[in-house]
């Protein structure tokens, strides 16, 4: 079956973050030792649940080019005001994350995400230089750009 949507990416945390979560759960539950088997069972139930909803929370972003539009987290950008997309690989993009970033763009970041896409943004009137996506396939999308904005032109 095609997908009608040319790119679709969700920035889930990586599976040990989740090991991570339980195990905080536990630390959690040592402290109410003290008070006894429900005491200690409620709060690992409670903090595990309370961890992976901020786990899951912060993994919900999702990058999409659909109708005309690139769709990053909150954002959503007509692609008529996106110029060229630069695929960064782990040394560029930790680069355009840190000493090279410029504090007007549009940082859709996960640490967890090593590479990631800049795309220029053209609009005169928008302030905002550049688009920079955390993205697993940064060719997929920077493709998935170029097919959306030639299907759009």
């Amino acid at each position: 079956m095609v997908s009608s949507q040319p790119y679709d990416e969700r920035l889930t945390v990586p599976g040990y973050w989740w090991a991570m979560a339980v195990l905080s759960g536990f630390g959690c539950a040592l402290v109410a030792l003290p008070f006894g088997t429900l005491p200690i069972l409620g709060t690992l139930a409670g903090s595990v649940a309370v961890f992976g909803v901020v786990l899951s929370s912060y993994g919900s972003e999702r990058i999409r080019v659909v109708q005309g539009s690139l769709v990053a987290g909150d954002a959503k950008i007509p692609l008529t005001a996106l110029g060229e997309a630069v695929v960064l690989d782990k040394a560029e993009a930790q680069a355009w994350r840190t000493y090279k970033a410029d504090t007007r763009a549009f940082m859709l970041l996960r640490s967890y995400v090593p590479t990631a896409l800049k795309v220029e943004v053209v609009d005169p009137q928008d302030p905002t230089p550049y688009l920079y996506l955390s993205t697993r396939s940064p060719e997929r999308l920077a493709a998935a750009l170029g097919r959306a904005a030639v299907k759009a032109a």
